[in-house]
């Protein structure tokens, strides 16, 4: 039997901050712990699965909405692991340039095709990999100086390219 629309109420206002807290200590994240506090509610008020013969109902609602929690974290991962796979499967080049007008966008791949490959990549991954300097250093593993030159010295070198006003061949 189904527990009742006011037991669920009644369930909800005394007990949801704890269940929330629960739940974020497995999740991390205020919005996902919500949600699994809700489905994991949703589910013992429609399936009636609790009975107050078997204990306590708070003690009962923190188990059902840690294992909410848990699953979400196992679907999580099971999903991350399968679009890794996908990726690695079939790697799909992101054009960061599509959204611009393709006659420029084109001119701008073949103004960066100009540059020598370290100012290349600095710009490329500053710029269409949305990172920071210091983080284009890092993973470069390059002194910031030098990204920061060469950053510099390749923008330059493109403005010199794109304002010639023609598409470099």
């Amino acid at each position: 039997m189904a527990l009742d629309e006011a037991a669920f109420n009644d369930a909800y206002r005394a007990h949801a901050g704890r269940l929330r807290a629960v739940a974020y200590d497995v999740l991390h994240d205020p919005a996902a712990a919500e949600d699994a506090v809700h489905s994991a509610l949703m589910r013992v008020w429609s399936g009636g699965s609790y009975r107050a013969d078997r204990g306590a109902l708070l003690p009962f609602l923190i188990a059902c909405v840690r294992r909410e929690a848990l699953d979400t974290v196992r679907g999580s991962k099971r999903r991350h692991l399968r679009e890794v796979k996908v990726a690695a499967d079939d790697p799909v080049a992101i054009d960061e340039t599509a959204a611009i007008d393709p006659i420029e966008a084109r001119r701008i791949r073949l103004a960066l095709d100009t540059l020598p490959e370290g100012q290349r990549d600095v710009i490329t991954r500053a710029y269409f990999g949305h990172r920071t300097l210091l983080e284009v250093a890092r993973e470069a593993d390059l002194p910031l100086g030098t990204v920061k030159s060469r950053l510099a010295a390749g923008l330059r070198r493109l403005h010199t390219v794109l304002s010639l006003g023609a598409a470099p061949s």
